[in-house]
């Protein structure tokens, strides 16, 4: 018989406003208590002379490479330098943009919520086609984008560059590894199943965990339902609309059309103001 559609709340989409920051404070050193009247430095600044401008860092380089750990690739901004493509990493580069940080004539901060959403729409929008699959097919993997900016420091030096990285999921909190480049991943059916999403229990129990499929686990999720509705319709009509297409998902991963399970997990009002607007069709495997 089918398993009852069961409601589990996921982890949504990297979203910046819900990252915690630190800002650390850059310690200032005394001037050198011998230095003369003559020293060039002390000269310059009696005179008032302004300090020279630091060159601002140069962009990144689409198709770099980096090892990052979770709380890095949740930042951000970074300062990771790039390692070999060919030795393990958890993150590469896959666009590269130019910020626009210029609204009615008015330079805005690169940390202002006009240029973080900015960059949060335009790397998500743009991962799919460089996966070379469609945004359904990115659902059902553990591949997310995580995106960087200049700091503020660096944008006050003149850096307008922002950073698309893409990474996989292993489980909360843990990155898994990369291995090889990742631009038409979705189109190879046996990668795109290895970075597929499973979970090591049935949704909605206690020992549910999402974990990336070429980890040890027993569901996997095979579709995805989506929904048009411009406001959240509601934890019941959400809970219905799955039923029949996750049904039929069940029905056609089973090897018996009479005897199989099936679950359904769908939005929840709070992740669909996040953005998650679809359910997960889940099967055992």
């Amino acid at each position: 018989m089918p398993a009852p559609a069961t409601a589990r709340r996921t982890r949504p989409a990297r979203t910046l406003a819900a990252v915690a920051t630190a800002l650390a404070l850059a310690g200032c050193s005394g001037g050198d208590d011998g230095a003369g009247a003559g020293d060039p430095a002390s000269s310059s600044a009696l005179a008032g002379d302004p300090a020279p401008v630091p060159e601002p860092p140069a962009p990144p380089e689409p198709g770099a490479c980096y090892r990052l750990g979770f709380d890095e690739a949740l930042a951000p901004t970074t300062s990771s330098t790039p390692v070999g493509c060919s030795r393990p990493h958890s993150a590469e580069t896959y666009a590269v943009g130019e910020l626009d940080s210029v609204v009615d004539g008015h330079l805005l901060a690169v940390d202002s919520d006009h240029v973080q959403e900015q960059v949060a729409g335009r790397c998500p929008e743009r991962l799919p086609r460089f996966l070379g699959g469609s945004q359904d097919q990115l659902r059902l993997t553990m591949l997310r984008a995580v995106w960087f900016t200049p700091t503020v420091e660096e944008s006050d030096a003149g850096a307008d560059w922002f950073r698309c990285d893409v990474i996989a999921v292993a489980t909360d909190g843990r990155l898994a590894r990369l291995t090889e480049p990742a631009r038409g991943l979705l189109a190879d059916p046996e990668r795109r199943a290895a970075y597929g999403m499973c979970a090591t229990a049935e949704p909605g129990t206690s020992d549910f965990r999402r974990v990336i499929c070429s980890a040890e686990h027993a569901w996997r999720a095979v579709a995805t339902v989506p929904f048009e509705d411009e406001s959240y319709p509601g934890p019941d009509e959400a809970s219905a609309r799955g039923e029949t297409p996750c049904e039929d998902a069940g029905r056609a991963a089973a090897e018996d059309p009479l005897d199989f399970r099936w679950g359904y997990e769908w939005p929840t009002a709070e992740q669909w103001a996040a953005g998650q607007t679809w359910g997960l069709c889940w099967v055992p495997d």
